[in-house]
Parts: C-alpha cells; structure tokens; sequence
C-alpha cells in the first residue's frame, strides 16, 4: 500500500478449541529454505521511494517468494467441491465452491445479501495450502490475489497461464471465494505496464480468463488504483476516468457474456486529495469524473465499486474534519482515516448509484516498519492495530446500512495475510508490507488474526451462516 499525503484496548475474542488447535499446528515449525523462481517474482525486493499519500494503496513490489520444505498439517478435509462442466475447450472439468446467494438490483448489477470478509494474500509459488487453510480458520470467506497480465499474456493473444492454474484450482478445492485484481498491461498495449490503450485488449484477457476459469474466479476487480500515475503508466489526468470507464465497459460485457453471476468491481481508487498529473488524482475528483462520464454510462457496466480507505495512525471511530484523530501528523485530511469510505458512498448516492455496495478491497494498519514513508505505523502496536481492524469491522457490520437495512459495504478484505512471511525469509521483516499483516515471519498468528477470528465467528452466527 502506497502512502499519499492529501497535504505536504485489545479485543481478543475466544476462539474455538478446536480451530486453535489446527491454527497452533500450522504456525509450527515449517521453515522457509529454497527459493524458486516465479515469473514476477524472481529478484530481492527494492524499496520504492515513498510517494506523498494520504492512505496505504498497494504497492506493486512484492518479495521474492520461496517454497516451504515442509508441508501443512491438514487436520480437515476441505469441503466437498461443486462439479461443473465449462464450455471451454481448454478448461475441461471445473471445480468450484458452492456459489453464495446474490440479490440482483436494477440494471442487473449483483450484491452481497450479508457482509462477508476476504484478505489479501500472495498465493504464488508459496505454500498455499497452509495460507488457504490459515485464511479457512480466520473465518475469511474470500482471498483476493493481484494477477499480473504482463506474465501472462508475453504476447499479443497468446496466454501462458502457468502458475495461475494452480493458484485458482487450490483456492476453489479448499472451498474459499476468489477475487483476482488484474493488474500491470504488457508494454505492447499500455505504456510503462500503465492501463491498455485498446479496452479490447484487455477484454480479451477477461474473456479467457473467464471462459478457462468459470465460477472458480468469482469476481474480477478491473486494475488497481488508477488514480495513481505509476498504475496509469506514469501520468494521469482528468480524461483517464473517462477512459477507465471504456476499459471497465469492455471487461464487464466480456465477463458477463459467459457467465452474468461473476461480480465485476470498478477499481479502487488510491485515498489521496492529491491532483498532480505526475502523482495522483484525488480519489473524490476520480470517482466524480467516472460517475459523470459520457451521462452516467458507468450505471450499467460495474456490479461493486471497491474502496481503499486510509487509516494512517487513526481509530475507525475518527474522521476528518468533525473528529479529527489526536495523533502527531497524518490526521489534516479525510483521507487518512478508514470513515472516509462514507465519502465515496455519499458520492455515490449522489449519482443516483446509492443501490450499488462498496466492498472494501483493501482495509488495515501498519505497525512498526521501516519503510520511509509509513512511520505511522510507528504509533500502531500489535494489540492497537487488533482493536482497530476489529472496530473496523463492528462498524461495517452495524452501522453500514442502507434505508432497508441492506449493507452498502458487502465484503471487507484485510490487508494482508501472508506477506510477512515472504519479507521475513528475504531478510527484512520490518518491511511496511510486512508490518500490515495478520502472521508473524515465523507464521505464528498475530493479535489482529485471533481477534478477527473471533469476531468474523460472531457475526457469522448473528447472520446464520
């Protein structure tokens, strides 16, 4: 997640028994010895250069990832799964997870009855079995996984899925959600990995994607913050909603021809009230442009728009200006607080797209690190950031509703699981990335993991489910 600056006690909820047991077996003694090559993934990481934010967005540099020499204990088996036939000649038999119930609204967008949770995780080249089964025990119904279509696509319309196959396939056996967030264009259709210049293009990746993958990838988050120059090719303007607008178009048609029950997020943007063409467009300004675009266009070619809150140092109780955090700096805009995804829903209720949820893609806090740029993180303990992503949550849950009761936020992803892992066996596991997640280096669970589960089992249980 991207710091962008707008301007130059713990709740531990029980857990079950049993669940503890199986969690204390797999943060055991599996260490982290061989590295293996994974397509982009390969080097040590570099530090970025921070870049002025007001919220933690993602950033792209991920570890090098290695390969456990030990494998997790399985104490359950995973749920039996659903068998599909794809029409795609190159899919054959799909395996999928029983589909969760959706309500459609008019104009034939989808949302989620109930709140659900998902977490952000790497899934590639790693020990995924042990991260699906830590993410099963946390109560997390789903996992969003970036894709880089840079490495699959090394061509024009020639796909090598390679690693995909597997992460997709593991994740559905072990009965849990997907949502992959596309990511990172090859240089013969966008400029510096930017968003492609011909939405066909990238149409054409969903469509196969979706003809390969079936219900197995339940939802597509269409780029990643765009507002950002460096996701946008290294410059972006007022016209680039406009044309995110035409690329979403082109990928929900795509989508939805072969199969109308996959979701299809518009992009988060990036929490910042920066309007640099060299840096950022406000994630406001952003939304507003989009929503505008060509009389509203945008109304029938998204199900969900996805929301980065910040939150910086501040409580989710906090937001700017009517209750301004009480900690030194990063508390001056509504963009350092995780309240300020009420902003984008009252944007959205205002362009008459009040029936649409937000689910939130990416939502956490950083503990000590020492990555420049997120010494806010400094002022976040590991029990601190436990009772805020539990607050976070609760707030979600009962306060986010609309006039019918209805949640206006459906699903919540934590940022992130398992990237402490990665940083640690490179050597640096004071790394920011590291600092957000839910395990320790050694995979050993931190407060924020044991407080979610207990809370995620909570509010399941009040939902019946």
């Amino acid at each position: 997640m991207t710091p962008l600056r707008a301007h130059a006690s713990p709740v531990r909820p029980a857990a079950g028994r049993r669940a503890f047991l199986r969690l204390a077996m797999l943060a055991g003694g599996a260490p982290l010895l061989a590295a293996c090559a994974a397509p982009a993934q390969t080097t040590a990481p570099t530090l970025q250069p921070a870049v002025p934010t007001g919220a933690p967005a993602a950033p792209d540099v991920l570890p090098t990832v290695v390969v456990p020499t030990d494998a997790p204990v399985v104490t359950a088996a995973a749920p039996a799964p659903t068998v599909l036939t794809s029409p795609s000649p190159t899919a054959g038999t799909t395996i999928a997870p029983t589909a969760a119930p959706f309500a459609r609204v008019p104009g034939g967008a989808l949302r989620l009855p109930t709140l659900e949770f998902g977490v952000v995780a790497q899934l590639y080249y790693t020990d995924r079995s042990r991260v699906l089964q830590l993410a099963t025990i946390g109560g997390f119904d789903w996992v969003r996984q970036q894709v880089h279509w840079r490495d699959i696509e090394d061509r024009a319309g020639v796909y090598k899925w390679g690693e995909l196959d597997n992460v997709v396939n593991d994740t559905a056996a072990a009965g849990v959600k997907l949502l992959v967030n596309i990511v990172r264009s090859p240089d013969f259709y966008g400029t510096n990995s930017g968003k492609p210049r011909d939405p066909k293009a990238m149409g054409n990746l969903v469509a196969a994607m979706a003809d390969r993958y079936g219900s197995k990838i339940a939802a597509y988050e269409i780029w990643n913050e765009p507002n950002l120059a460096y996701e946008n090719g290294g410059r972006v303007t007022a016209d680039d909603p406009g044309r995110y607008v035409e690329i979403l178009a082109e990928c929900y048609r795509r989508i939805k021809a072969i199969d109308p029950q996959l979701f299809v997020l518009a992009a988060a943007p990036s929490s910042t009230g920066v309007n640099d063409p060299n840096v950022a467009l406000s994630d406001e300004r952003y939304l507003t442009l989009m929503y505008e675009y060509n009389g509203g266009a945008i109304r029938e070619v998204f199900d969900i728009q996805a929301v980065h809150p910040g939150g910086a140092a501040n409580s989710p109780d906090w937001l700017y200006p009517e209750q301004p955090g009480d900690r030194p700096g990063w508390n001056d805009h509504p963009t350092h607080y995780f309240r300020h995804v009420e902003n984008t829903r009252r944007l959205m209720v205002e362009a008459g797209l009040g029936d649409r949820q937000i689910w939130i893609t990416e939502y956490g806090w950083a503990t000590p690190n020492n990555t420049p740029g997120y010494e806010f993180g400094n002022l976040v303990s590991l029990e601190t950031q436990a009772e805020y992503v539990t607050k976070a949550v609760t707030r979600a849950y009962e306060a986010y509703r609309d006039e019918q009761g209805r949640p206006w936020v459906g699903n919540m992803f934590l940022w992130n699981m398992n990237f402490a892992v990665l940083w640690g066996a490179q050597g640096n596991p004071d790394h920011e990335q590291a600092s957000f997640g839910l395990l320790n280096p050694d995979w050993s669970p931190r407060p924020s993991f044991l407080a979610l589960q207990g809370l995620h089992a909570q509010i399941k249980s009040e939902q019946g489910r």
